[in-house]
Order: C-alpha cells, then sequence, then structure tokens
C-alpha cells in the first residue's frame, strides 16, 4: 500500500530526501529538429506504463528545455486585468460571468504560445512577479464584455475610441495598499525595487509591436502581485499567492500536476494536493465572496511528430460561496471530446445556475446535462482559442436531448429567451432582452500581459532567475553543452543537500508558506508576508 504523503500535521512529508541520481535522457550531440525528435522517441520509450511521469526523477537534456523556470511559468496570471476585473460589477450574477472570463484566459500562453518544457524546480526554490496594467473598460451596453486596453490586437485607434466611449470603473477603495487584504492577511513593511523585464520576455515583447499596449491617458494602473515557492521536490508540489489590492482581490492555491503517457499523447490532470484556484474577494461590491475554481484535464498531442498542441477535456466548475445571504451562481464550464480523426475543435459549452443556501445536491452535477431545466440562467458556447458567446436563459429554456460531444452545435442552440427569475437579475436584463447571443469573451483577441521581475542583481541566490541564471544564458547563447552541465551541478546540489538534511535529521521547512497545504492551499509565513509587500511597493 502506498505511503500517504501527507503527514499528520496535513504538509507535504519530505520525500524528496533521498539523493539517489535521476533517470537521464543522453543528448543526441543533434541540436537540430532531427536530434530533438530522437530525444523525445527515448523519452516517451521511458515514459511507458509509467502511472505518473510528474513524479519521476527524470533529467531531461537541456536542449529540450525552454529557457524558463517552472514557477515562472505556471501562474494563472496571462491576463492579470481580466483577473482583477472580476470585482468589478455590483451584480453577483455579473461577477460570475467574470469568474468564467478569467478561467478561459489564466492560461492563454497555450493558445497563442508554444506548449514547452521550463525547468524542474529544485526544493526552496522561489519566484516573485508584478504587473501594472490599465483597468478593463465597460461599453454602455452591458451585455457585452470587458474592453481590455493592454496586449490586444485591437488597434491602438480602436481602443482609444472604445475607452472614450466606455465607463473605466475606477471608484474601488485604494486608501492603502492593504486595502484589499482580508483577515487572511498581515502586513509587513519594505524597501521598494525596480523591476523591468528581463530576457526570458524579450521573445514575447518582440511580437507586441503590432498590438494596443494600452490607453496612455488612463493614469489609473492596478498592480497585481504574485509569490510561488517550491514546498516539495518528491511529490513536486508548489504553492502560490497573487493579490490586487485595489480590486480586493487574493488568489491562492498548490501547485501539481499528474501525468501519464497515453498513446502518441501526454495526459495532464492535477494531481493529489492541486484542489484548484481559490480566489478571495475581501472587499468592495462582493466582500466575503470566494470564487473556487477546478483543473479541467489536458492533453499535450503531437509527441511523436515532435508539433506539440494542447487539447482539453473534461470540466472546470466554478463555485461561488461566501458574501451576502442568499442565491448563489455556479458556473459549469464542459469542454467537448476530440475525435482522434480529422483536426481538434476545441469546442467548449457551459451553463450558469442557481444555488440555494443550504443544499449540496449541486455538487454532483458536473456536466451540463446533469443541471436541471429550472435552474439555468445562462448558456455559454464556442471555442476556448476563440470567440465564446453567451445569453440569458431560464425556465423551460432547455431541451431534454442533448447533443453528442462530437457535434459542433451546442445542446442550447436556437433557445428562446424566458423570464429571468428576479434573484438572478442583473443590469444586463434591464437593457439587454432579446434572444441574442452576447460576446462572452474573445480569446484570440488577446495576447499575455508581460510580467515585471526584480533585476538579477536584487534576486536572492534561491530566487528563479537567479537559480537558474547559467542555464538560461548558455540556452539563450545555444551553448547547450554547458547549459546541460549547469543544470546537472543544480540537481546535484539539490541531492547533496537532501543526503546533508537526511544525516542530520532535519526536516526541510518552506520559506513563504507553512507546511499544511490540506486546505488546497497554503498560508503565507511572516517572511511570505514581507516579499508580498515588497512587490507592491516596488518603483
Amino acid at each position: 500500500m502506498a505511503q500517504d504523503p501527507l503527514n499528520d500535521d496535513g504538509h507535504v512529508v519530505a520525500e524528496e530526501d533521498t539523493p539517489e541520481p535521476a533517470i537521464s535522457v543522453p543528448d543526441s550531440g543533434d541540436t537540430g529538429e532531427g536530434g530533438k525528435l530522437k530525444m523525445i522517441v527515448q523519452l516517451v520509450k521511458k515514459c511507458l506504463g509509467v502511472k505518473d511521469i510528474a513524479t519521476m526523477r527524470l533529467s531531461l537534456p537541456a536542449s529540450l528545455l525552454e529557457p524558463v523556470p517552472n514557477l515562472e511559468y505556471w501562474h494563472y496570471l496571462d491576463r492579470p486585468d481580466i483577473f482583477a476585473a472580476i470585482n468589478d460589477s455590483e451584480f453577483p450574477f455579473e461577477r460570475m460571468l467574470a469568474a468564467v472570463r478569467f478561467a478561459f484566459t489564466k492560461d492563454l500562453k497555450f493558445v497563442h504560445g508554444k506548449v514547452c518544457k521550463p525547468y524542474n524546480s529544485v526544493l526552496g526554490e522561489h519566484f516573485r512577479a508584478h504587473w501594472d496594467v490599465p483597468p478593463v473598460a465597460y461599453s454602455d451596453d452591458p451585455s457585452q464584455p470587458p474592453i481590455p486596453l493592454s496586449h490586444s490586437t485591437i488597434s491602438a485607434e480602436a481602443a482609444t475610441l472604445k475607452s472614450e466611449t466606455a465607463s473605466i470603473r475606477s471608484g474601488r477603495s485604494s486608501k492603502s495598499t492593504r486595502s484589499g487584504f482580508s483577515a487572511f492577511s498581515k502586513g509587513m513593511k519594505s524597501t521598494p525595487t525596480t523591476s523591468p523585464p528581463q530576457s526570458i520576455e524579450a521573445n514575447v515583447a518582440a511580437q507586441m509591436s503590432n498590438l494596443s499596449l494600452g490607453n496612455d491617458n488612463n493614469s489609473e494602473r492596478l498592480r497585481i502581485i504574485y509569490v510561488t515557492e517550491q514546498v516539495s521536490h518528491h511529490p513536486p508540489v508548489s504553492a502560490y499567492y497573487a493579490s490586487c489590492p485595489k480590486r480586493h482581490l487574493e488568489m491562492f492555491g498548490i501547485d501539481q500536476i499528474s501525468a501519464k503517457v497515453s498513446g502518441t499523447t501526454v495526459k495532464v490532470s492535477p494531481g493529489q494536493h492541486n484542489q484548484g484556484i481559490f480566489v478571495n474577494l475581501t472587499g468592495g461590491p462582493g466582500e466575503g465572496e470566494r470564487y473556487h475554481i477546478t483543473h479541467p484535464v489536458a492533453f499535450v498531442n503531437g509527441v511523436l511528430r515532435g508539433s506539440f498542441y494542447v487539447t482539453v477535456s473534461e470540466t472546470t466548475i466554478i463555485t461561488c460561496t461566501g458574501g451576502k445571504p442568499g442565491t448563489k451562481f455556479r458556473a459549469v464550464i464542459e469542454y467537448k471530446e476530440e475525435s482522434w480523426l480529422g483536426r481538434a475543435h476545441f469546442l467548449v459549452e457551459g451553463v450558469i445556475h442557481t444555488v440555494h443556501e443550504g443544499d449540496t445536491e449541486h455538487e454532483e452535477w458536473t456536466k451540463v446535462k446533469h443541471v436541471p431545466t429550472n435552474r439555468v440562467v445562462a448558456v455559454f458556447d464556442g471555442s476556448w482559442r476563440g470567440h465564446i458567446r453567451w445569453r440569458r436563459v431560464g425556465t423551460g429554456s432547455y431541451p431534454d436531448v442533448r447533443s453528442t460531444s462530437s457535434s459542433p452545435s451546442p445542446s442550447h442552440e436556437r433557445l428562446p429567451v424566458p423570464e429571468v427569475p428576479s434573484h438572478a437579475a442583473s443590469r444586463v436584463d434591464v437593457v439587454h432582452s432579446d434572444s441574442d447571443y452576447s460576446t462572452l469573451i474573445d480569446i484570440s483577441a488577446l495576447r499575455v500581459i508581460p510580467k515585471e521581475v526584480r533585476l538579477l542583481e536584487k534576486q536572492l541566490p534561491h530566487e528563479s532567475r537567479k537559480l537558474w541564471e547559467n542555464v538560461t544564458d548558455n540556452l539563450l547563447n545555444k551553448e547547450y553543452s554547458e547549459a546541460t552541465k549547469e543544470k546537472m551541478a543544480i540537481e546535484q546540489r539539490q541531492r547533496d543537500e537532501a543526503a546533508e538534511r537526511k544525516r542530520k535529521g532535519v526536516e526541510f521547512t518552506p520559506k513563504y508558506f507553512e507546511k499544511d497545504i490540506s486546505a488546497g492551499y497554503a498560508e503565507l509565513t511572516e517572511e511570505g508576508w514581507k516579499a508580498v509587500n515588497e512587490e507592491l511597493t516596488e518603483s
């Protein structure tokens, strides 16, 4: 029987404290596409039949890696402006719509960028960054989606015109940089530092020349900060925390994936400690609400061709709890199964339905077809890589017979819009009462917003970019053998440190997060709050 990786205190047992070397894939010496493909085939062979390759001690040649640390790669804030908009509306239904938009944009890198393998994180490695973005603007028509003013394919002239006619929300309290923290939070004073983007994102910036980079006349900027740390190496587990105090938002959770080779694809699903993303609204119109966003299952395809792309299956569930008493909302986002014949369609379909206080029956509704017709208040469908539309529905508007998962037509096609229940009403229903669909979000028009990170000379030895500096420099210079040597030195140093802890009988203790992850997230330590406040106060 497998050992439970959580001890009695609810934190991860340090299974990484074993000094055995990792299984390695030999470097072919050929840095071309043919050489990389040979190494990928060898890697697939080693992974066949392995229950969870994410827990393997696997060391890859540096030539197969992208020059980016794992902790920097995963952060769910590819569109921090969409995240910051969750708490903009005074209507609970519209806040749920905003949470759905965030769920579709959190991993935008997989829509517009290539799938890559970042560096494996080492125990105690940490990363921190921030974004300063203009808040989204809103059209006079409340049925229309928010207007992004940064990193959008909307032309600069169109963005300026829209922002001049839009109502830009900036009325959230910002009397202090800590106004958005809840009782979960503590404050620490710190020294500001500067934070220009560095070479890792140079390729991102190069793609931005034809994009709208924001409205310079809009003086308001929202700062969103992010702090994460690797709290276990085997199994690989990291904890993270993000905050936007001006909008009274904080996000936290545990990152861990489980991966398995299945045929010619790699199936990636949440690990046992990964319970999803938690978003707290600590003030403003949604004060007290918590949004719990679960992760779907992803597949990395094209492995044997060396041409990777991602498809998604199963569901994402967004549940709102807390806040003011009354009816809550819950969203079910269902990703359609892709046929193994023909090209992928990336189809998605979903509903927003009511949840009555005290009920638990909705916990069994994990697909669109499970939701009773009299509880549905809105439907949406489209492509999670492109345009997603939505509209209001209600009692009697859902058919009993649903479409098959392979059909490009959603099950709620051409349905009438009845009266919306009063408890689910919002300003949308006052202005927009016909049966037309509106745009929920257009993913194809959005691009990843680059983060800002402190200069290398100001970073600590175990901070991601500092830790992997020599590997990154060699990869960027295409010195692959040197990059592999530097990478192996880091891995050996980690094994030596683990062996020394084991010899002394000392257990590893994270610096920025508490050990207990049983709730699906970890509380910040005093050092963690210090890092948060340093990011908030950087000039």
